[in-house]
């Protein structure tokens, strides 16, 4: 266990789900950790001034503006100039010296330069449900559309998960699950009647209330975990009001 808080770097793009929560509301932040920089690969984030307010680094390293000075028809969905991408991350952060890095509604899939210099010391909350599987191992709601797909699928109830980050997009090893966010009859109605625009507003809606509601408190749980050094202990469940214990699967 540290004597000293855990060097915390966050990693966001265009918003950073659940680092307010962080900010204002973790009670351990500057005693068991703290976050010692901000690196968003867009032009800017949404709690850039909150985030500079509290004297913390932001460090603007846009990932167009990388892929285009590189090649002017590079799309950043291609993977060919994404490791040297992120061997620029990892240099940014060096002089930072982070334990641990928190990704908070970072959009790009992070390649080896990031994950050899922070082995198992990443870490995202997914809005998804990642004990739910398909029949290969894989997880059953993956990437950016997770909360859409699981509702156009008809699942009752959605949940985000803490994990460690992996290769596999959305595939390491689950630590903390969320409370349920139940699905509102009105999903169900409007794919039933092909109201596409309604199904459009209820997906939208729901995934701001688990970004909203539960990356805060799943990111604050998951860097106590880390503190305590006590990950290896099996998935926990968090519940709305703070409290964690250990996941009991029927």
């Amino acid at each position: 266990m540290l004597t000293r808080p855990l060097k915390v770097a966050v990693l966001c793009s265009r918003r950073a789900p659940g680092l307010l929560h962080l900010l204002t509301r973790a009670p351990r932040r500057g005693v068991t950790w703290e976050i010692v920089c901000c690196l968003t690969s867009d032009d800017t984030f949404e709690e850039e001034v909150r985030v500079e307010r509290r004297g913390i680094a932001v460090i603007h390293h846009p990932v167009r503006r990388f892929y285009f000075g590189r090649q002017r028809n590079a799309r950043i969905g291609d993977l060919s100039l994404r490791e040297e991408y992120d061997a620029a991350t990892r240099d940014r952060l060096r002089p930072y010296n982070p334990d641990v890095v928190l990704l908070a509604g970072y959009l790009l899939l992070l390649t080896a330069p990031m994950l050899r210099a922070f082995p198992e010391r990443i870490f995202n909350v997914h809005h998804a449900d990642l004990l739910l599987r398909a029949p290969d191992g894989a997880p059953l709601y993956p990437g950016l559309r997770a909360v859409r797909d699981a509702i156009l699928a008809g699942e009752r109830e959605t949940r985000a998960t803490a994990h460690i980050v992996t290769p596999r997009v959305d595939a390491g090893t689950p630590l903390l699950r969320s409370w349920a966010f139940p699905v509102p009859e009105i999903a169900h109605w409007a794919m039933a009647a092909e109201a596409h625009d309604v199904v459009r507003s209820v997906i939208w809606a729901h995934q701001e209330w688990m970004l909203r509601a539960s990356f805060g408190p799943l990111l604050a749980r998951t860097l106590d975990l880390i503190v305590e050094d006590d990950l290896q202990a099996g998935i926990r469940e968090l519940d709305f009001d703070g409290t964690m214990r250990p996941l009991v699967l029927a």
